[in-house]
């Protein structure tokens, strides 16, 4: 249940564009991090250049930076790296090319991130209990250690 935060200093972006990041974040969610599309978030927070700063000052040109929150060891490193290459790239071909931009990674614990009032955690119990109802399921690790607390 990945959630996405995207922000771009320009409160003026146009929807199409706003659509294709959330569809394009979407779609790497799904196709890089298997995740469950219909549990997949992204919040677009597009605010004035001058409330973005880069080496102190405001920004003169157009960036982004990317926040997600995962559930902690539902991907291997070589998924968050392929991710992070992946959705740079998509800032890239959607926003033009910007010097800086950002996409960071936070891991939560089953226990403390939740979605629809359930905890990760409890809802991978739920996953290990009828595995062919569930359409996210995380890698076997995570399922062992998780199931193991």
């Amino acid at each position: 249940m990945p959630y996405f935060r995207v922000t771009v200093p320009d409160p003026d972006l146009p929807a199409d564009v706003q659509r294709a990041l959330a569809e394009g974040l979407t779609r790497l969610a799904v196709t890089v991090l298997r995740k469950d599309r219909a549990r997949t978030i992204v919040h677009l927070n597009l605010v004035p250049a001058d409330r973005y700063y880069v080496a102190g000052t405001p920004l003169a040109g157009r960036e982004a930076h990317v926040e997600a929150s995962l559930t902690a060891g539902t991907n291997s490193a070589a998924e968050k790296a392929a991710f992070i290459a992946a959705a740079d790239e998509l800032l890239s071909d959607l926003l033009g090319p910007h010097p800086r931009s950002g996409v960071a990674l936070h891991e939560l614990h089953p226990e403390s991130y939740g979605y629809n009032g359930v905890t990760q955690l409890d809802y991978y119990r739920r996953v290990a209990a009828a595995p062919a109802a569930a359409p996210e399921a995380p890698a076997a690790p995570v399922a062992v250690a998780v199931a193991a607390r």
